[in-house]
């Protein structure tokens, strides 16, 4: 029986992009919902580590099981860095999908199209009962299109575009993003520090 790895989402899309990302690991993927952990916690820390780490310690404590947990951004060169470690609350706390990328057009709406580059980043947190905690992170670049295009992902996926697949990541195949996105390219390094881990014994 494969020991439990508990992600630190009950969001649908993350847990199943994460299900594909790290297929074939030697632990058991469940989310929190399952065990019946209902603790909220807030993400309080001011960069993407502080967040991971705050999200997969909490539930690693909380639940006596290996978690890991990520924190992701879009950071625009036009705004500065912005929204960054706030994406997710960029447009209000409760803000959905589209209304965080219809704010993030409005805010560019005024520059060219050749000042909206952009990258996202992700640092994914895995976290033992006991605290300690190791990192991985991946990044990817890009360009803002000034409308969604896409069906595939979630969040700002509809409007970061892939200049060399002359697509937008809610455009690439499912496979062909958990190759290039800044998820999977964390994703990539987190499977060789479980790998790691299971080596150990945990």
């Amino acid at each position: 029986m494969q020991p439990k790895l508990l992600l630190a989402t009950n969001n649908i899309g993350k847990l199943r992009e994460y299900r594909n990302l790290l297929r074939g690991i030697p632990f058991e993927l469940v989310i929190p919902a399952e065990l019946g952990i209902k603790i909220v916690i807030e993400e309080t820390g001011e960069t993407y580590e502080e967040n991971a780490r705050i999200k997969a310690v909490t539930l690693a404590k909380e639940s006596g099981l290996l978690s890991l947990a990520d924190d992701s951004g879009l950071e625009v060169d036009a705004l500065d860095g912005k929204p960054g470690v706030m994406s997710a609350r960029y447009a209000g706390k409760n803000a959905s999908d589209r209304e965080r990328v219809n704010y993030l057009l409005s805010c560019l709406k005024d520059f060219p199209a050749e000042k909206c580059t952009a990258h996202f980043r992700c640092v994914i947190a895995i976290a033992k009962p006991d605290g300690y905690t190791e990192f991985c992170d991946g990044e990817c670049y890009g360009i803002i299109t000034p409308e969604p295009r896409g069906e595939h992902g979630f969040g700002y996926d509809p409007v970061f575009y892939f200049s060399e697949f002359g697509k937008t990541m809610a455009e690439l195949p499912p496979d062909v993003k958990n190759q290039v996105s800044h998820r999977g390219r964390a994703a990539q390094k987190a499977r060789l520090v479980l790998q790691k881990i299971v080596e150990k014994g945990y």
